[in-house]
């Protein structure tokens, strides 16, 4: 038995979220604050006996802050479970308390917490006619959470992702249209505390490792504590005896000891002498804390290790963090062996973000070898280390807008071979597309070193800071990989960039041309024949789907980046490229010419040349603010970056202002720059006004890609 899926309602950042699971294996991957943490506690308000007490008690900061008033409205958290056992007492269980229907067996059944107000606010609800508005708000304004209920339910075929069914069950709040119905069967029936899912499985959660020395010295979370005092239960009488009796008679010669007996002596005659011998304690003893008790015993027991070359064994905290942490999980994992052995009728183990403070070669190592086979594990991680060895299959992926939070599965509904492409592509570098806001792909090493160097220095923020990962695909098919983007898949934006090979020379053959001149027309019609079929096939690929762009430059990276304006930072890279004087004064003249036809050959010899790589990190030292940012790439930037803040965009107006001198015009630009800020005028204004005063500065044409 496994869980398949986990579907949730309003519950904290997820206003409605579906993520899908697989047996044995699932990650879980996402920025911080895509809600990692909370879909772990909505799985354990299920699951996990020892968080099962605050399932009763949600409250009002438990609600999705997308809704703009909580009260009325329902948290629901449901799992369904398959691949169920035809064991006779687990079919028992789930034919009582869980399976949708009354079937002599059960494959699937859902098992529900269900946050909701009581029968008498819902019985008022109910009542109000259709659009009667003041009525609602009559109702909702006298809810408080001590009006709300918890209940555990089973039984249940609803899906509550579904916006109409989540409508027919709890109502419309915007028509004001509310279920007659109060007690709706689709939420499920109630199940009995007797019927308790979380008694009759093995979970295990092994929280973030963030401090897990503080953890080691608390009693009540220490893990070897919790390994030794289940082992405490389990050992012999006959071999703990004389174990317990050796513990009395070292207690009783401590305390027998000369000085011991002087001490407590003392300690007598002071108090007496102080308060007199009525109002001193009849008696006093100092005896030794050394319990006899097994438990006690075993809780004394400290864990001593020796790092990897050292001979010397430490204490916890005397550990790299690295090493605190691998113990710690070490210990969790084998706490979840001891409670795997009971039998259970499933086995979960959910493990939050094993990767801080270990080795990139460890956190791999460790997703490889964590299989326990029956045992249904559900990673959480940060990791691209992690995230590149998961099957892609069993990866979900959280997303973040403003108050409300997302689940993808990357694979949903591609083809086996689509899914195997693209599990091959996924290493360290490229995964981090699944943890990215919104991605651009690129398929060449210039793009990649150069793009970057670009936006920071042209508009003084970071592809980072904007909220984009730049991806180089190399030889891999744009399309194996932006397929992921999808309104089934990853709703997350992605534009593709790439070259459009548009020949820089007339290609019409004339009988005037020598070989070489033959040849390098074919060649130049041969790509720019290529870049038509490219550009029809990402077309007809992207079509119908808001998630994916193209964006093409005309010729190729290196021409359009010298047409663009960019004469200067090519002539400046001459050095690197050519030796002799005579050459590079040449090469320099053809650069300034002008002429496209002379320009677009000779840069791409300069890149051949020199490699297309290493052409563009010479490029790049000689990058200035006033370098021109082709067109194409300002368009595929603002177009795929998410929605951008009045305060990135103030950031980038300012880093551009404060290359003029102070004058009335930067004057005005940095006034309205602050008007902005403060949404006292609005961005066409803003757009204007530095279009006015910055006339002749380039950043006018990357100004007006800019939207909110």
């Amino acid at each position: 038995m496994y869980i398949s899926k986990l579907s949730l309602r309003n519950y904290r950042n997820f206003l409605n979220a579906k993520l899908c699971f697989n047996e044995g294996i699932n990650t879980i991957v996402g920025e911080n604050g895509s809600g990692k943490t909370n879909v772990f506690r909505a799985i354990r308000l299920l699951l996990d006996d020892n968080l099962l007490r605050y399932s009763y008690k949600l409250d009002e900061n438990d609600f999705n802050r997308g809704l703009l008033d909580w009260r009325g409205h329902w948290i629901i958290i449901s799992l369904e479970f398959s691949d169920i056992s035809e064991h006779e007492e687990i079919q028992a269980l789930f034919l009582h308390g869980l399976a949708a229907q009354e079937e002599d067996s059960v494959r699937v059944a859902t098992y529900n917490l269900i946050f909701r107000p009581s029968i008498e606010i819902r019985s008022k609800l109910s009542s109000l006619k259709r659009g009667d508005k003041p009525g609602l708000l009559s109702i909702l304004e006298d809810i408080t959470i001590d009006d709300y209920e918890t209940l555990f339910t089973g039984k249940s075929e609803a899906d509550f992702n579904d916006d109409k069914t989540y409508k027919s069950i709890v109502g419309d709040f915007e028509t004001v249209d509310f279920p007659e119905e109060i007690d709706n069967r689709a939420v499920g029936l109630k199940i009995p505390h007797q019927l308790s899912i979380s008694k009759e499985i093995s979970f295990t959660f092994t929280k973030a490792l963030r401090d897990v020395v503080t953890d080691f010295q608390n009693n009540r979370t220490n893990p070897l504590l919790r390994l030794l005092k289940s082992k405490s239960d389990e050992v012999d009488p006959k071999k703990l005896s004389p174990i317990v009796e050796m513990v009395v008679d070292l207690n009783q010669s401590i305390e027998e000891l000369e000085d011991v007996q002087s001490v407590r002596n003392d300690i007598r005659s002071t108090i007496k002498d102080t308060v007199g011998e009525t109002y001193s304690p009849k008696s006093i003893s100092i005896r030794s804390g050394l319990s006899s008790e097994a438990d006690e015993l075993f809780q004394s027991l400290k864990l001593f290790i020796g790092e990897s070359g050292d001979d010397y064994e430490g204490a916890i905290h005397e550990l790299s963090l690295g090493g605190a942490n691998l113990i710690y999980l070490t210990l969790k994992l084998l706490e979840f062996k001891y409670i795997k052995a009971r039998n259970s009728i499933a086995n979960f183990l959910l493990i939050e973000e094993p990767e801080a403070h270990i080795h990139t070669h460890i956190q791999k190592t460790l997703f490889e070898k964590i299989d326990y086979g029956d045992t249904q594990i559900i990673y959480s991680t940060h990791s691209t280390h992690i995230s590149e060895v998961s099957n892609i299959s069993s990866v979900n992926v959280l997303g973040r807008e403003k108050n409300v939070c997302t689940a993808f599965s990357p694979s949903n509904g591609l083809a086996p071979i689509e899914i195997r492409n693209l599990q091959r592509y996924l290493d360290a570098v490229r995964s981090t597309l699944l943890f990215a806001k919104s991605v651009l792909l690129v398929e060449g090493d210039a793009e990649e070193i150069l793009i970057p160097v670009l936006v920071k220095t042209i508009i003084g923020v970071s592809l980072d800071e904007l909220g984009i990962s730049l991806i180089n695909i190399r030889s891999t098919g744009f399309e194996n990989v932006a397929r992921i983007f999808h309104s089934e898949r990853v709703r997350k934006k992605c534009t593709i960039i790439t070259d459009l090979d548009s020949s820089p020379i007339d290609t019409n053959p004339s009988i005037e041309d020598g070989d070489a001149l033959s040849k390098k027309k074919a060649r130049f019609l041969r790509s720019q024949e290529k870049g038509q079929e490219r550009r029809q096939r990402l077309e007809d690929f992207a079509k119908g789907n808001p998630w994916v762009d193209i964006e093409l430059a005309k010729h190729t990276f290196e021409i359009d980046f010298i047409i663009s304006g960019n004469a200067y930072e090519v002539i400046e890279t001459l050095p690197d490229i050519y030796t002799d004087k005579a050459t590079i004064e040449r090469v320099k003249d053809e650069l300034n010419s002008g002429d496209i036809s002379i320009i677009g050959p000779r840069v791409l010899t300069m890149a051949n040349n020199k490699g297309k790589g290493w052409f563009a990190i010479s490029l790049s030292e000689h990058v200035t603010q006033d370098t021109y940012l082709p067109n194409y790439i300002a368009s595929a930037i603002f177009n795929t970056s998410p929605e951008l803040s009045r305060a990135v965009i103030t950031d980038i107006c300012s880093y551009r202002t404060s290359f003029f001198e102070v004058n009335s015009s930067t004057d005005e630009c940095r006034r309205v720059i602050d008007l902005f800020l403060n949404e006292k005028v609005d961005l066409d204004y803003l757009k204007k006004t530095i279009s006015e005063e910055l006339e002749d500065d380039h950043f006018n044409e990357i100004l007006s890609f800019i939207n909110i």
